[in-house]
């Protein structure tokens, strides 16, 4: 018998940089959802703006260096302009953003919570299907593993999820899951 579920990964917070302070020894700056343009002569330039949990002096992240307007997409510029909370969302977990301005992501200070949508979790947790199908809905990289989210959503121990890894009860896209393989959007 198989049983299908549909997660869906809430995300509630973006993640903390891990960047020194120049003002502080903090070593924490938070995304301040808002966007920094700056225009010389025909060159336009763009950062995503952080702020220090401590003292609030901010950090600019580079999103785009002396760029010429008409090569920069209509819609994506006026998201910038109008600081879109999606598109801030977007930067604050891009790994190309972090490498770019070399930064690291502090995954730890996520928040998140799952939504299922499906039948009962109880048969489940004893084991009553042969096969668990989960759809997995996330719309962003954190490094979360499948097997936590699995844990979480069902409370149970590792122990006990190793223990349906290794009689393969579970798949996860298609594929069983395995204990370290963590979220990844295909871009």
């Amino acid at each position: 018998m198989v049983q299908e579920f549909k997660l869906e990964v809430i995300v509630k917070n973006t993640p903390l940089l891990k960047k020194k302070c120049s003002r502080c020894d903090s070593y924490k700056f938070y995304c301040s959802e808002r966007f920094r343009i700056n225009a010389q002569k025909k060159n336009i330039d763009i950062w995503l703006i952080y702020k220090c949990t401590n003292c609030d002096s901010t950090y600019n992240a580079t999103i785009l260096t002396r760029k010429n307007p008409e090569v920069i997409n209509k819609e994506l510029y006026d998201k910038f302009l109008n600081d879109d909370i999606e598109t801030a969302w977007m930067y604050a977990f891009s790994p190309v953003l972090a490498n770019k301005n070399s930064f690291e992501f502090d995954f730890a200070s996520m928040e998140y919570s799952l939504k299922y949508h499906g039948d009962s979790l109880a048969n489940l947790i004893n084991f009553q299907h042969r096969q668990v199908i989960f759809e997995i809905v996330y719309p962003y990289n954190f490094n979360l593993k499948i097997s936590t989210i699995i844990k979480e959503l069902l409370g149970i121990s590792s122990n006990q999820v190793v223990q349906l890894i290794d009689k393969e009860v579970i798949l996860v896209d298609s594929k069983f899951l395995q204990k370290r393989i963590k979220l990844e959007m295909v871009c």
